[in-house]
């Protein structure tokens, strides 16, 4: 598959992400360093997904969210729990998806180009890790397809740090 192939249709979004999940698992494979991991997936979806402007994660450091490797203009740098689609999906625990950010309470506008966002919360065993953040230019950009395939692909980064020999995942 071409990374700068032509926006994917609804019909075949579970083979892209699939795919797309597939490829991030090979790049991952057998590289303990949770950063490393990161910024190598950010760059993955950058380059994969369509029409976004900004990608990436964000670790909880046992108080709040900070900016980890991302593929974008540059963003806040600290998010508080609950607050924002970031905050928020931290504290619920539940994946996000904004079809316009200018509706979404509290919302924290890092680049006003972005119109919709969908956010993952990475979380292992009962243990927050952080979010895995994705913002479009367009409206109502994610659907229930993305938060499917981007919840797949969250899991297969999740996998790649609980095979992290000893737990070693570098802040």
């Amino acid at each position: 598959m071409s990374f700068d192939a032509a926006p994917i249709t609804a019909a075949d979004k579970a083979g892209f992400y699939a795919e797309l999940a597939d490829q991030a698992r090979g790049l991952l494979h057998g590289e303990p360093d949770r950063i490393a991991n990161a910024a190598n997936f950010a760059a993955l979806a950058w380059h994969a997904l369509p029409d976004i402007n900004w990608c990436g994660f964000y670790f909880f450091d046992g108080r709040e969210l900070v900016v980890g490797p991302f593929q974008g203009k540059p963003a806040c740098v600290r998010i508080a729990i609950g607050k924002g689609v970031c905050g928020t999906a931290a504290a619920t625990r539940e994946t996000q998806l904004v079809a316009d950010v200018h509706a979404f309470p509290g919302h924290i506008a890092c680049d006003a180009a972005s119109r919709s966002e969908i956010v993952v919360p990475l979380v292992a065993g009962d243990r927050l890790v952080g979010v895995w953040d994705v913002d479009s230019p367009l409206p109502a950009r994610f659907d229930e397809d993305d938060r499917a395939g981007m919840e797949a692909l969250c899991r297969v980064f999740l996998d790649a740090l609980a095979a992290a020999p000893h737990g070693e995942t570098s802040a």
